[in-house]
């Protein structure tokens, strides 16, 4: 008696690319409203996690707005390789404050197939030079509420906004 095991992706390339625009809309309104970082940054940023979704390395991506060191608003995707169960939205949904001196964080989350060799091969590709992070990114201090997702064939993202 034998078995035998398959596995099937239901999302391409071309999937994953109409998720990160909407994200990257995101990412470019969060820089807009705040002021925090330049419309450039948000580009790279985006390009880089864009490169590491593709390549199935992508987790999830924490973006936190500080303002004298204190958490003032967040949001958090978190990849989802199922979103057949997903409904799409539109980017955007809520403007994010323009504060004197805040910040914009970013931290990314890699899967384990993110292994030395994958960051050797991706280095080159990256338009950030990604240090580790042990910052905590449960956003204890704010209030979390669903967000939006965005979702192509079996490929997604998971929005969930903190206030």
């Amino acid at each position: 008696m034998s078995a035998t095991y398959a596995a099937t992706q239901t999302y391409s390339v071309a999937d994953v690319e109409i998720v990160m625009r909407r994200v990257s809309a995101d990412l470019l309104m969060i820089a807009s409203s705040t002021q925090a970082i330049t419309e450039a940054t948000a580009k790279d940023w985006a390009h880089d996690i864009e490169l590491l979704a593709k390549q199935g390395y992508l987790h999830w991506v924490d973006l936190t707005l500080l303002a004298n060191g204190e958490e003032a608003q967040a949001t958090r995707y978190v990849v989802n390789t199922e979103s057949g169960e997903l409904t799409s939205s539109r980017p955007g949904g809520v403007l994010w404050p323009r504060l004197t001196g805040a910040t914009l964080r970013i931290v990314v989350s890699h899967t384990d197939a993110y292994d030395q060799a994958a960051q050797d091969r991706t280095r080159s590709k990256l338009r950030i030079s990604w240090v580790p992070s042990t910052v905590d990114t449960s956003h204890a201090t704010l209030t979390s509420s669903a967000g939006r997702d965005y979702a192509s064939n079996g490929f997604g993202m998971q929005r969930k906004d903190y206030k």
